[in-house]
């Protein structure tokens, strides 16, 4: 059988493509060689958010005695939390191959090797081989933590992954970079209970971001105890067995020296390169990743790709959006566009922190003319009822329209979805406030500042 198309790889950017594709009545199989649902269910957003529910919640107690609601001192079950980890993983897991049975996509478990533009040679897990053909291909073959240039993993300097194995939490642990991963796993083992000590290169926490908002939460891990560095590079790692023992340089030019557990390796990812494969069938790519136009399509008219693997924004929801964008173009309308300059990204803190569009920074450096305006999580009565503490909404027009948006305080990450409607659309300041939002909720911060 001739399939309409093939998929490598079942995270999310690989499994949308194969669904829907399918709902548009095409004829798919997809091969996974370890994990359906990828770095994102077994061991990315699903596991760190179920931890990150769990801590919140301990958190959240201390607060309740504000409210007149007395529980007393709170105790940790780690085991307990671990468990409803690996349910969440397995309810995930469980949830992508239904719905990929459901939806007549043939699974195939293997390892997937591209043979030609057209064919795919999957080895099974038993050692047998077999070709599936097809039409079309789609490379997803995702990411993998990127490791200092002068220190490999070990058994105590660690990735992500590694750490969100561990059954129980280290005591001490240093985190050597400031990005979402970091200071997300830095919240979870701070709220649990570990010392924690974050070292960053760039002079902020989650470079990328509003400083006014990177520094609000950076102000929030300190008040959990968690030990900052920034403007610091990290000269050695020394695993000793029983430890490790971390030294930096800051930029000023004194030295840091810190000894933990565990050292947390959170430099960011890099993009799974099968160059043999790739520059057999002459599929381009750099050390970003494989190059592709604004469809997927590589150099290669049959073969796409999607996901981590294409370099870019590295988050689960841009994958999935590559990969029904391929569908669509393949074999719909092509009314399903990416573009990474509307794709929101989230940090899962406590305040959590989300953004769409540009930073003002990010606009300054493009030379854009712009509007700020920005309203407090203190002007909004629900997020006072609820003591939700510090936050706030910054918007930035230009020519009226809404170019960015970064929300930093509780519930930022389900706040920015109408956002990212919003500058999708390049709604204008008119547009934003004739939108009706019922009082009192913590969403009027919307567009209650908008004047």
């Amino acid at each position: 059988m001739i399939y309409d198309m093939v998929v490598i790889g079942a995270g999310p950017g690989g499994h949308a493509a194969a669904l829907e594709a399918a709902s548009l009545g095409a004829s798919v199989a997809i091969v996974e060689k370890e994990a359906w649902g990828g770095t994102c269910v077994h061991w990315g957003c699903i596991p760190t958010k179920t931890l990150l529910a769990c801590s919140g919640n301990v958190a959240d107690i201390k607060k309740l005695k504000r409210m007149g609601i007395s529980v007393g001192e709170p105790t940790v079950d780690l085991s307990a939390m671990k468990r409803h980890q690996h349910q969440m993983v397995r309810i995930s897991e469980l949830g992508v191959r239904k719905s990929l049975e459901d939806s007549g996509v043939r699974r195939i478990e293997g390892e997937g090797t591209l043979s030609s533009p057209g064919a795919v040679t999957v080895t099974h897990p038993d050692g047998d081989t077999m070709t599936i053909t097809a039409q079309h291909t789609v490379i997803a073959w995702g990411s993998q933590p990127a490791a200092l240039p002068f220190c490999g993993f070990s058994d105590r300097i660690i990735s992500s992954r590694e750490i969100l194995s561990m059954e129980t939490l280290p005591e001490r642990l240093v985190i050597v970079g400031g990005g979402a991963i970091g200071v997300e796993l830095a919240t979870i083992a701070a709220e649990l209970g570990s010392a924690v000590t974050i070292i960053e290169l760039m002079d902020q926490l989650l470079p990328n971001e509003e400083r006014d908002a990177a520094e609000l939460l950076t102000g929030t891990l300190k008040k959990r105890g968690v030990e900052i560095y920034t403007s610091t590079s990290v000269e050695s790692i020394e695993d000793k067995g029983d430890r490790v023992e971390v030294r930096g340089a800051k930029r000023d030019g004194s030295l840091i020296e810190c000894a933990a557990d565990y050292a947390l390796i959170c430099i960011g990812r890099k993009p799974v390169i099968r160059t043999v494969e790739l520059e057999k069938l002459g599929i381009a790519y750099d050390r970003r990743g494989v190059l592709i136009d604004g469809h997927c399509m590589t150099n290669i008219g049959s073969v796409y790709a999607v996901g981590d693997v294409t370099g870019g924004v590295l988050l689960a929801h841009r994958a999935a959006t590559q990969g029904r964008a391929v569908a669509s173009h393949i074999f719909g309308n092509g009314s399903i566009p990416w573009c990474d300059d509307i794709i929101p990204a989230v940090v899962y803190t406590h305040p959590s922190l989300a953004r769409v569009g540009l930073t003002e920074a990010q606009a300054r450096t493009r030379g854009i003319r712009m509007e700020v305006i920005k309203g407090d999580y203190g002007g909004n009565i629900i997020a006072r009822t609820e003591m939700m503490g510090k936050g706030f909404v910054k918007m930035i027009f230009h020519d009226d329209r809404l170019i960015g948006v970064t929300i930093v305080g509780e519930h930022a990450a389900d706040l920015i979805a109408s956002m990212s409607l919003a500058v999708a659309n390049g709604m204008t300041k008119l547009q934003l406030q004739s939108w009706v939002i019922p009082h009192p909720t913590l969403s009027e911060l919307l567009n209650s500042h908008i004047s």
